[in-house]
């Protein structure tokens, strides 16, 4: 089953269940997953995106959601903040586990062992075999620094 699949099933369920706030966080999914196949159909092909570019929206729907959350907390904005945590709640429900520390060091280690990297100038091709098989389940924010330390 797709990711698609799970959150379009759901959704059903969402909307049988009159979970308002849950539905609307699924919708914003769905809207943002066309929004993205709008962009890259650029003709008449009708194009579906992957588990892979779905992953990468629910992660940057969670980054910004945590920005927001913040942003709301320094204001004052409790109740906005806590909004925008539950709606994280929903959407991490679809994004893989994600690693721990260790986990992610030893993830490193084996890209820059996979890509010969010997220097910083290497960076982009151990960060980009990194994105290819943790996309979702790292974040890459965090990782920069610890590619960079090891490259040092």
């Amino acid at each position: 089953m797709t990711i698609r699949e799970k959150i379009s099933a759901a959704l059903k369920s969402a909307m049988k269940n009159k979970e308002a706030d849950k539905l609307a966080t699924l919708r914003l999914i769905n809207a943002a997953i066309k929004d993205r196949e709008i962009a890259l159909r650029g003709g008449d092909d009708e194009t579906e995106i992957s588990d892979a570019d779905v992953l990468a929206i629910l992660g940057k729907m969670v980054k910004q959601r945590n920005e927001s959350a913040r942003a709301y907390e320094e204001g004052g904005r409790l109740e906005l903040a806590e909004r925008e945590r539950s709606e994280i709640a929903v959407i991490e429900d679809f994004l893989p586990r994600q690693l721990t520390d260790e986990e992610i060091a030893a993830a490193v280690d084996a890209a820059v062992a996979e890509t010969g990297a010997s220097s910083i100038r290497d960076m982009g091709k151990v960060m980009g075999a990194l994105k290819s098989k943790y996309t979702g389940r790292i974040d890459f924010a965090k990782v920069g620094p610890l590619v960079k330390d090891r490259l040092s």
